[in-house]
């Protein structure tokens, strides 16, 4: 009997052995794991370097960032939800994000009670942590040689000359990139509605002597180097150029600017959903909303943080305000309707 029990003591204390080995294993492969954060992102160079390395060093997290435009990076989720090799959204606009809801983890930054109350996280999904109004790019060098004594104040002027500027004016493409959507989107808000026929002339005149490009990085850069006179584009990129000595004006339309956040969300299933949160929460947090509002050209969602005396206060442009849930639900009709727009006039 002694000896059966005493088999039964050391069959006991070696699977406790190997149980005890096995979890030691897992509980140390899955704080490997999260030492790893994989971010696919349309974001500016200027914000992936505000958050990559300040969270690396706060966490000793290693950041993956997967740099590529919003539809680009939609497409890649989408085709990855299997087995996802992302774990976090990282930019885009907010309603093209919300509008996946299928590709996300629920996830609430605990941040999320100190942010503006307009842009805290009521979907449960979806994190806002910047603001990015739709303006147009000028270079004024081109400008003068082309229109002398002109000055650009809005889509009227766009449409106004755009006969003598046709190849000149150059925008995304609303059907893959966000922010050519969102500026789709002002121009509708700012000519009488989404549904208005009225509104879709006007965007009709705009896009008729308007060049589309293959990406919304392409707008304002060829503007920048003088490929361009105007560009659609987003303030973010425009203001840096500004910063950085380029021959470049940005315009804020006096017809109308909306202002929309930025979404990011945690991809369900995500290898790294630790790591993801962390993140969140981090992108959220008045340290990196100080340092967009201060040393960036994004304006932040932080209630009471401040921008940088470079940025035209908020108060002085004629603010727009865009029906959310009407563009998440509508957003493929917007889209098919542009397409078909687009399509007749490029006829």
């Amino acid at each position: 009997m002694k000896k059966f029990l005493l088999m039964v003591s050391a069959v006991l204390l070696l699977v406790s052995f190997n149980v005890f080995a096995n979890g030691s294993k897992d509980s140390a492969g899955a704080q490997q794991e999260e030492k790893k954060l994989v971010v696919y992102s349309p974001n500016s160079e200027g914000l992936l370097n505000a958050v990559e390395k300040p969270f690396e060093e706060k966490y000793g997290i290693k950041v993956e960032i997967i740099s590529a435009g919003t539809g680009e990076c939609l497409k890649r989720i989408e085709s990855e939800k299997n087995d996802p090799q992302g774990d976090v959204m990282y930019g885009g606009s907010y309603a093209t994000i919300l509008g996946k809801r299928e590709l996300w983890q629920d996830y609430v930054s605990k941040n999320d009670s100190k942010l503006i109350p307009a842009y805290r996280n009521t979907s449960g999904y979806v994190t806002q942590n910047t603001l990015d109004g739709s303006v147009i790019v000028v270079n004024k060098t081109k400008l003068a040689e082309k229109l002398p004594g002109v000055t650009i104040t809005g889509y009227e002027d766009v449409i106004k000359y755009g006969p003598q500027l046709k190849g000149q004016i150059v925008s995304g493409d609303p059907a893959k990139s966000s922010s050519s959507f969102a500026h789709l989107t002002n121009m509708l808000i700012d000519f009488g509605g989404y549904e208005s026929d009225a509104a879709w002339a006007k965007v009709a005149e705009i896009f008729k002597n308007l060049k589309v490009l293959g990406s919304s990085s392409a707008v304002w850069k060829g503007v920048r180097d003088g490929e361009y006179t105007i560009g659609l584009s987003y303030e973010d990129p425009c203001l840096t150029l500004v910063n950085d000595g380029a021959d470049v004006e940005v315009i804020y339309m006096k017809e109308g600017v909306v202002f929309l956040p930025a979404g990011c969300a945690i991809i369900k299933n995500a290898k790294h959903p630790e790591a993801a949160k962390l993140f969140m929460d981090f992108i959220t947090s008045k340290e990196v909303q100080e340092v967009y509002g201060m040393t960036l050209t994004n304006r932040p969602v932080y209630d009471g943080v401040k921008t940088a005396d470079y940025m035209t206060p908020i108060d002085q442009i004629n603010v727009k305000v865009e029906d959310t849930a009407y563009v998440t639900a509508h957003k493929q009709e917007l889209v098919d309707k542009y397409i078909e727009m687009y399509t007749s006039i490029s006829n």
